[in-house]
């Protein structure tokens, strides 16, 4: 099973606001080569939890065969829920949390779920904005495409899905 690293990061000018994902792929091939792959796109209304998700996501969609991925990010949210198996509790309770509210961004999570299958994944938090050259390339990547001209519609947002600074403990 190949090794690769999936970085990501999610950027919203508000929350919500206008918003993007950088993703960045890297593996060597069997000669020994390094292969990168970036990816990146920008939403009109969303929040930073929904870009970070989608940042993974596409990371994994790109796969085209079952990878090892090292999935490396600076959202606590994203790591932490697989880390600390918040996501498995979320899938038996229904996407519900233990006191009985709903997960947000439903959508994305039940994407990534799908989206992971067929690979094996291991999570990596990383601090952000100290230089580590993959996450900073990450933010750049998703801050232009939150700035770009080429901004979607992000289908799954609503905005009693805004994100809560107070609200962020997400444990289950």
């Amino acid at each position: 099973m190949n090794k690769v690293y999936l970085y990501s990061d999610g950027s919203a000018r508000g929350n919500p606001g206008p918003g993007g994902y950088g993703t960045v792929l890297k593996f060597w091939d069997g000669n020994g080569e390094l292969h990168v792959k970036e990816m990146s796109q920008g939403y009109k209304l969303t929040t930073n939890n929904r870009m970070e998700l989608l940042g993974v996501i596409t990371g994994l969609e790109a796969l085209k065969y079952p990878c090892d991925v090292k999935v490396i990010s600076d959202s606590k949210y994203v790591v932490d829920a697989f880390n600390n198996h918040w996501v498995d509790y979320w899938v038996t309770h229904n996407f519900r949390k233990s006191d009985k509210k709903p997960v947000k961004n439903r959508d994305l999570w039940e994407r990534l779920l799908e989206a992971a299958k067929p690979h094996q994944l291991t999570f990596e938090w990383v601090k952000g904005h100290v230089g580590h050259p993959e996450n900073e390339r990450c933010d750049e990547l998703a801050t232009t495409a939150a700035d770009g001209n080429n901004l979607e519609d992000d289908k799954g947002f609503t905005p009693d899905e805004a994100d809560n600074p107070d609200q962020m403990k997400l444990d289950v």
